[in-house]
């Protein structure tokens, strides 16, 4: 708690405009059975078109067919992941994570992206205020001693509301784009608030997700694809089922939340590192 408060306002009063200069990124993708998608490739590109978004800590997620979700976090920025990711031929879902903390030191591994809550694996861009409030209102415990990050609470609404995930997101305050995994689900969830971005790319066996279109440029170059790109709307939370959306619901953010413009970039090296290591190891 101490690193936190020494380093940004982590509860500020939820009747003030919350003024946050922390950018984080999401990427990841659901793949059809038959698509001929280099995963591991993909997956570097993806994390490549994020990675100027954050430096504290960076992860993946994937999950291949009848197998348990497996994950993997490191607290560094994506440059020392790039050349480690691998993800195999019959993965059929990915998550992607790059981490600019607010609330939830990275020291902490449970506090860091992709993030665990039982059966459910996510990933979040924005930060949501009143997550301790509804933690009590809904009498629900933390996955790990210790955990503060604010993220949480999505996906311990998402376990807790399957069947009714849209109604549960507007009790959310804040700024929100993610997307999960749930083991007890076969399907790639995706959501949007307000306040962060969240682009699609769909192909013909593939739906792409992330914060930039950059990230879905880089995926359809080096994976070899073409993409129909075009932004998630807000207060949307969609399912997505080998590579097409499957299921769609809507929901209200609420809009008396306010944010400072963010910065374009937080990790400007790490996009240049990365990109550049891109390219040596795939050639686009």
């Amino acid at each position: 708690m101490t690193a936190d408060a020494s380093r940004k306002i982590e509860r500020p009063q939820r009747s003030l405009p919350l003024y946050s200069r922390t950018l984080c990124g999401i990427a990841g993708y659901s793949l059809g059975l038959d698509s001929r998608v280099e995963r591991t490739v993909a997956a570097r590109a993806l994390l490549a078109g994020i990675a100027e978004r954050g430096a504290d800590a960076v992860g993946y997620a994937f999950r291949r067919p009848g197998s348990e979700l497996t994950v993997h976090k490191q607290r560094s920025g994506a440059t020392a992941l790039l050349e480690r990711i691998r993800v195999p031929e019959d993965a059929t879902k990915l998550l992607v994570h790059v981490r600019d903390y607010t609330k939830g030191h990275p020291s902490l591994t449970a506090n860091n992206h992709p993030i665990r809550h039982g059966a459910v694996v996510g990933v979040h861009n924005g930060i949501i205020v009143n997550d301790e409030e509804l933690f009590g209102e809904h009498a629900i415990a933390r996955a790990e001693p210790g955990m503060t990050v604010d993220s949480e609470i999505i996906f311990a609404l998402a376990e807790q509301s399957r069947g009714s995930t849209a109604q549960a997101l507007q009790e959310l305050y804040g700024s929100m784009a993610a997307a999960w995994l749930d083991e007890h689900r076969s399907e790639l969830l995706v959501a949007r608030g307000m306040g962060r971005p969240l682009w699609l790319g769909v192909g013909k066996r593939e739906l792409f997700f992330a914060s930039t279109r950059l990230a879905l440029e880089l995926a359809e170059s080096y994976a070899g694809l073409k993409l129909k790109k075009s932004q998630l709307d807000e207060g949307t939370v969609a399912a997505v089922e080998h590579g097409a959306i499957v299921a769609r619901d809507r929901f209200s953010p609420n809009r008396s939340f306010q944010e400072e413009p963010l910065p374009a970039v937080r990790a400007p090296d790490e996009a240049r590192s990365c990109l550049a290591r891109l390219a040596m190891l795939h050639a686009a």
